[in-house]
């Protein structure tokens, strides 16, 4: 808390370098009664295996602390704060590159989209509908440090049983797979990239 009560927030603005480790830097702006001041401060080192750069563009997020110490991030979709962990840092940015490079329209996009499948409730990390509203695009995140094998793919294939939506995208922020599915055919096969919205 600042001087006027207020919380401050912290907007990322680009990477470093300290000693040869990647880090993040922030802009703090913190109101006092002299006015505002603007400060530089690091957050956090590459080896927390939370804020690291990714295979993603850069966007600006409002992240702050909590007065227990750990730190949310404003997640734009559900319009509230989250916990900041390793998975949300790939999750905020992939759903910024589908929004800014894709096309893909936020209205139309939901995160923690929850569902029942035989009788369990589950939670679909990004859920992208149609201009109809049926789920066109399923999305799972795994952390940056987490390798993509075949059991995240069969965890979002689970999920799709109850959506069948036509696209399953999986990615951990550094390497991002695709697949299209025809269920004409039973079949399914990867993209060499993703597509932009009104071409899916």
């Amino acid at each position: 808390m600042n001087k006027r009560g207020q919380q401050q927030n912290h907007v990322f603005s680009h990477t470093d370098d300290f000693a040869g480790v990647p880090i993040l830097v922030a802009k703090r702006v913190c109101g006092y009664c002299c006015g505002f001041e603007e400060k530089e401060v690091i957050l956090w080192g590459k080896s927390e295996g939370v804020m690291v750069e990714l295979n993603l563009p850069e966007y600006d997020f409002k992240v702050k602390q909590r007065d227990d110490g750990s730190w949310v991030i404003h997640d734009r979709l559900r319009d509230r704060w989250v916990s900041l962990t390793p998975e949300e840092w790939v999750r905020q940015h992939f759903v910024h590159w589908l929004i800014n490079e894709k096309g893909f329209p936020a209205a139309l996009m939901g995160n923690e989209v929850s569902l029942t499948q035989n009788g369990i409730a589950r939670r679909c990390d990004t859920v992208v509908g149609d201009r109809t509203g049926h789920p066109l695009v399923i999305v799972e995140y795994k952390a940056s440090s987490v390798n993509i094998t075949q059991k995240a793919f069969d965890q979002i294939v689970r999920y799709n049983m109850v959506l069948r939506a036509r696209y399953l995208i999986v990615s951990n922020g550094m390497s991002h797979y695709c697949c299209k599915i025809d269920y004409e055919t039973d079949s399914y096969r990867f993209l060499e990239e993703i597509p932009r919205y009104d071409d899916l």
